[in-house]
């Protein structure tokens, strides 16, 4: 008995715990209160047919993508409000998965914000204004002890490609001063939906009226990814700079989140500084990056998106889960 416990013992402190962390863009999860900041077909109990009953089945259609991720902390993006969050708490509590520990960026009334569900206490939270403008979502910070370590995780919701490159750049920008006043050497996540695919800067070619900037991206060339587009294995990131895990994804095919007329892109993303690739304390495991691609997740070669009929007025369904897939990605402590 002993010789088992010590061997037990040993494996754990050679192979460490396992630390799953994702994003998801759940597609506009409004709850059913009038606040004045909701998208007209939104509006409780119109037409359009936002209610009880669809409001029950959005939840209940989340709360499986996010019973089947199972993640130990998930950064979601398109959360109207605290209600909201509880709500989806909630569902996934009776679905059987407890997230003790929630936080949503509210101190600013945006229409939609970033939010967090966790089954591990954090140490403290805040968030990052990126300008005082409605145009731009708060960052939310949150800060965790993972083992003897500290670990900063970021959640973005960048401007949507309504908006040109040099929206995105402005939040690329306050993103990297917030990495900068944390310290380049500390274990830093940034992940969310970054209205940018991991090569933007590729896609601009074909994206012209976007590109008011000169060619410059702000999730490529602001946060330095554009350096370092070798598997997590056998890339070194200069501290500073951001490595973006989709690299780690072997095939190709299978770095997408989101398509959009029917091409794939990796909208959502999970960022990573050096010290989570330097072989110390927390660290990535390779090759865990990827998307959630589970059958229910699409309609015919499409994403099966929550289905609103596009008329006057629009109208909600009670059908489809969002429009965007989950990320996920494994660490090592």
């Amino acid at each position: 008995m002993k010789i088992f416990i010590f061997i037990s013992i040993l494996f754990i402190s050679l192979w460490g715990e396992t630390l799953k962390i994702a994003t998801y863009n759940v597609e506009n999860l409004f709850d059913l209160y009038k606040s004045g900041y909701e998208y007209k077909e939104y509006i409780p109990y119109t037409k359009a047919n936002w209610n009880q009953r669809t409001y029950k089945i959005k939840l209940n259609n989340i709360a499986k993508v996010i019973k089947d991720i199972n993640a130990d902390i998930i950064a979601l993006q398109e959360i109207e409000s605290l209600r909201a969050l509880k709500d989806l708490r909630f569902t996934l509590k009776r679905k059987g998965l407890y997230y003790p520990y929630y936080k949503i960026a509210n101190l600013k009334n945006t229409t939609v914000k970033v939010a967090l569900l966790s089954k591990i206490p954090f140490i403290s939270t805040m968030e990052v204004s990126v300008t005082q403008s409605y145009k731009y979502r708060n960052i939310l910070e949150a800060k965790f002890k993972i083992g003897h370590e500290y670990l900063y995780i970021l959640i973005n919701h960048w401007k949507s490609k309504a908006g040109p490159e040099s929206m995105r750049i402005v939040s690329a920008k306050k993103l990297q001063k917030r990495v900068q006043e944390l310290g380049v050497n500390k274990n830093i996540i940034a992940l969310g939906d970054f209205n940018s695919d991991y090569e933007e800067y590729i896609r601009f070619k074909r994206k012209r009226k976007l590109n008011n900037t000169q060619g410059i991206t702000g999730i490529n060339h602001i946060l330095g990814t554009i350096n370092y587009q070798n598997d997590a294995q056998h890339t070194k990131i200069t501290k500073g700079d951001f490595y973006n895990l989709w690299y780690d994804q072997k095939d190709k095919e299978k770095r997408f989140t989101y398509k959009y007329r029917g091409k794939k892109e990796a909208m959502d993303s999970i960022l990573i500084t050096s010290a989570l690739l330097d072989t110390k304390g927390i660290e990535y495991k390779y090759n865990s990056i990827h998307s959630l691609q589970l059958p229910y997740l699409f309609r015919k070669k499409s994403i099966n998106r929550w289905y609103i009929k596009w008329g006057k007025p629009r109208k909600h369904y009670g059908k489809g889960y969002s429009d965007h897939l989950p990320v996920i990605a494994e660490f090592s402590y």
